[in-house]
């Protein structure tokens, strides 16, 4: 066979098993209502689905990256990409809730050990002139699989069930592990021991489960919360164990060194931010669509689809070209073009179409392929290539991260925006009922008492003309029983008029909530814009600055 034909098998089992463990970080999302039904559960506990998934990802990231640096990354990838297959397919045939969580964690704990080692992998099959192609094409691909998953999710669980959305892993997971293990060659750290660094490890990863877990649970418990304060105050402590411990250790899981690298820090600092902001293009946008604009979730899925579209192509293009001009120009703009796209997001409104929200999506995912592509490609260049892998185990880490944080932050904010504005729309409503002169005391009494009951958050915008009707129905009944015979037809003629108000009104009623509620939207996108304007002061140094000869200067590296 061919270099250049094994080559590219070689990258495709790579690209194949990234692709895979990156989408079933979104692709259950949409499903998780349907499991709700399927297993006669709550929302609370199947939520579970989606955070075990997440906080076992974010748990073991590094350790899986220095595991792989020193037993084999090969190895590690099959390993990986074999645990992902089966409890893809044991999850699909899960019959309990708690049956199905184990194996999302399992999933989760796989993802950890695919996703780090794509790169080092991927780097050793090209030489050093094609490595920027190959981190375009590896940011293309991670962008198609954070954006597609909502409407892959929705079309297999639409058209087969939830349980396609994990049995679509079996074959590919299998096609994956044949490829890697036929044509892929073995890849080692050459300056790692076999020496776990079994201290380390316990405490980064009690140190990320606290603050993950802390972080999924903050909108439930609270941010001064005394859960919420303990899960930090054991992060901080866990932390700083783990730093001192590799500053002592001969042999560190995470030489301590590498921080000393300022484009890694600062790349790593914008994958962080990067992060959080990223969600209010996605998971903000998601309520946006389905609770504001009123589509399903398959539409809305579909619709934040459209990123992937001009985020594989900016990628592509960008990659290559950061291999001889550096990255941090392209990385700066891509953070500067997502703010703005973020921004833009905030104009949205009630009346707003599907076209108004895809353009501005088509903008933010410009900035995400101008961004993940260039910013991974600095890393690899600004560390000594034989700790590619834990510094990808790094940079992988606080992305993830960054999104718990954006989501934790954001839905914050945007509860907050839908307090505040329900209120108002309340008063509005109250105004407008007030003023009308058909109904009567009594069913303004009535209606208003309703209005005011009504609870909203950002996972229940669910405001009908039935609020309204019902009671007066109700007191219909309720009169037309003590009203003798004669006077029931005059009776019913009053209430049917009185209804008949109501339902004119109610157009009215709801496009005053509606609008508020799309201010609370307006200003949590806002507040995801400025998140990410902090992180293009980090890009700026996210890449060493390029000598008049066209490329990167070099890096000089003190351990």
């Amino acid at each position: 066979m061919k270099v250049g034909t094994k080559r590219a098998i070689s990258f495709a089992a790579i690209i194949i098993g990234f692709f895979m463990a990156l989408l079933d970080t979104t692709i259950v999302n949409i499903a998780l209502p349907e499991m709700t039904k399927y297993f006669n559960s709550d929302m609370q506990s199947i939520s579970w689905v989606m955070n075990g998934y997440n906080l076992a990802f974010a748990v073991f990231l590094i350790t899986a990256s220095r595991l792989a640096d020193q037993f084999g990354r090969k190895k590690l990838f099959i390993i990986g990409i074999s645990l992902f297959t089966v409890s893809s397919f044991m999850a699909g045939v899960s019959s309990t809730v708690g049956m199905l969580i184990f194996f999302r964690v399992a999933q989760g704990l796989a993802a950890a050990i695919v996703v780090p080692v794509t790169i080092p992998l991927a780097m050793e099959l090209f030489p050093v002139e094609k490595h920027g192609m190959v981190m375009g094409i590896w940011g293309a691909i991670s962008g198609l699989a954070a954006a597609s998953g909502p409407a892959l999710g929705g079309i297999l669980t639409q058209s087969f069930k939830w349980h396609s959305i994990f049995f679509v892993n079996v074959p590919i997971g299998i096609i994956a592990v044949i490829l890697a293990a036929v044509y892929l060659k073995e890849s080692y750290d050459p300056t790692a021991t076999k020496r776990i660094d079994w201290a380390g490890m316990i405490s980064i990863s009690i140190s990320m489960f606290a603050v993950t877990y802390g972080l999924i649970k903050v909108t439930d418990y609270g941010w001064t919360s005394a859960t919420t304060l303990a899960m930090f105050g054991i992060f901080v402590i866990a932390l700083a164990a783990f730093i001192l411990i590799e500053l002592k250790s001969k042999e560190p899981m995470l030489p301590m060194w590498l921080l000393k690298i300022l484009p890694f820090d600062a790349a790593s600092m914008t994958l962080f931010i990067f992060g959080a902001g990223i969600m209010a293009a996605t998971f903000i946008m998601s309520y946006f669509l389905t609770q504001i604009l009123g589509l399903t979730t398959l539409q809305a899925g579909l619709t934040i689809s459209a990123m992937p579209l001009t985020s594989m192509v900016s990628s592509a293009i960008v990659g290559p070209i950061t291999t001889k001009r550096g990255s941090r120009f392209f990385v700066t703009l891509g953070m500067a073009i997502l703010s703005i796209s973020i921004f833009l997001l905030s104009g949205l409104s009630a009346e707003s179409t599907r076209m108004d929200a895809v353009w501005r999506l088509l903008i933010a995912g410009l900035g995400l392929g101008m961004t993940m592509a260039p910013v991974m490609g600095s890393v690899v260049r600004n560390v000594p290539q034989e700790k590619v892998g834990v510094a990808s185990g790094v940079t992988n880490m606080t992305r993830a991260l960054g999104a718990v944080l954006g989501v934790a932050v954001l839905i914050t904010v945007l509860n907050s925006g839908v307090t505040t504005q329900v209120n108002k729309a309340k008063d509005n409503v109250s105004t407008i009922v007030q003023k009308d002169t058909v109904l009567m005391p009594q069913v303004k009494e009535a209606f208003l008492g309703k209005i005011k009951d009504i609870k909203i958050s950002q996972e229940n915008h669910d405001i009908n003309v039935n609020l309204a009707v019902q009671p007066l129905e109700q007191m219909e009944k309720q009169t037309l029983e003590k009203t003798p015979s004669a006077g029931r037809d005059k009776v019913k003629a009053m209430f049917d008029a009185q209804i008949g108000e109501v339902k004119k009104l109610w157009p009215k009623i709801e496009g005053t909530f509606k609008d508020n509620l799309a201010n609370a939207f307006d200003s949590t996108f806002k507040f995801g814009g400025f998140m990410i304007i902090i992180g293009i002061l980090f890009a700026v140094f996210s890449d060493k600055k390029k000598e008049k000869e066209g490329g990167p200067a070099d890096v000089v590296y003190e351990s």
